[in-house]
């Protein structure tokens, strides 16, 4: 309960604002001044390419090593043990490069936030910060001959990397951030009647519903196309998106979907909107969830 109530006030601290209302800009700004190459640096960092947010995967890297780092700390008996030194200053360093990958592509993520999921993910970069920091004073220590320090600080930097865990993991677990926004919704495995073919003008976003689940029909260059409506990455309405070529773009943060595929074109969902099959019969349209995605 301790954790929770932390979890709570850290989630309530409008401070933490100050710092995000000045960071989410330059980030975004840095995105922007790549030119033509925002979209593929953006789609790599956020995991489009993964099928998954990339962010997860890297900070088990850090994490991992850092905790070998002070394993191995433990095991030093103030005996000769270079072979023992030596490990524990290879995880450190290791810790440190995996901790780079992980705070860019948190960032990426993080600059896609809004509202209490923004002020947890600054407390979040701000522990981590600290607790990389605290690794690197360490590896300078430990290079310098002082062991000692060196662990100290390594044990601290743990700690502060494990409260940041910590908030991560309330993150996805309570906000749902870096979660697929279309998974456990009932969806059509046969074909179900959708609406009359008439009420479809090209170039509209439909929105209608099937048991509750909504789902998003268009005519596009005289084919029909059907897609989940809500977007995987924050689970934003895409009928209240707009039309970007044979794309549909989001309205929250800008995911780009391929309307064919599903496929996503565009992050930060790194996950793409699951796609149904379409046919007109008796001049009602009908779709089923496409056999690739059942």
């Amino acid at each position: 309960m301790i954790l929770k109530d932390v979890y709570r006030t850290v989630g309530d601290q409008t401070s933490l604002d100050t710092l995000s209302d000045a960071l989410q800009p330059a980030v975004r700004g840095f995105f922007d001044g790549l030119g033509p190459a925002r979209r593929l640096v953006k789609n790599a960092l956020h995991g489009t390419w993964l099928g998954h947010p990339l962010h997860p995967v890297l900070t088990d890297i850090p994490i991992g090593a850092w905790t070998a780092t002070v394993l191995l700390d433990a095991l030093d008996d103030g005996r000769d043990r270079r072979g023992l030194h030596r490990a524990a200053d290879a995880t450190a360093a290791l810790g440190l490069a995996g901790a780079i990958g992980s705070a860019v592509t948190g960032l990426t993520d993080w600059s896609e936030t809004d509202g209490r999921p923004r002020r947890i993910g600054a407390a979040h970069a701000l522990l981590t910060s600290t607790g990389t920091l605290l690794f690197a004073a360490s590896l300078f220590s430990r290079s310098r001959g002082s062991r000692g320090v060196g662990s100290g600080l390594a044990l601290a930097g743990l700690f502060l990397v494990a409260a940041a865990g910590f908030l991560g993991g309330e993150l996805v677990s309570h906000e749902q951030i870096g979660v697929d926004h279309t998974a456990g919704r009932e969806m059509p495995e046969d074909f179900v009647e959708a609406l009359d073919d008439g009420e479809l003008p090209e170039g509209t976003l439909k929105r209608i519903l099937y048991k509750g689940t909504p789902l998003l029909l268009v005519r596009r260059g005289g084919r029909l196309h059907a897609l989940a409506e809500t977007c995987a990455h924050l689970g934003g309405p895409l009928s209240e998106g707009r039309l970007d070529g044979d794309c549909v773009v989001c309205p929250w943060h800008g995911s780009t979907f391929e309307l064919a595929t599903g496929d996503v074109v565009a992050g930060p969902s790194a996950f793409p909107q699951p796609l149904f099959e379409t046919r007109v019969r008796d001049g009602r349209i009908e779709l089923r969830l496409a056999r690739s995605a059942s």
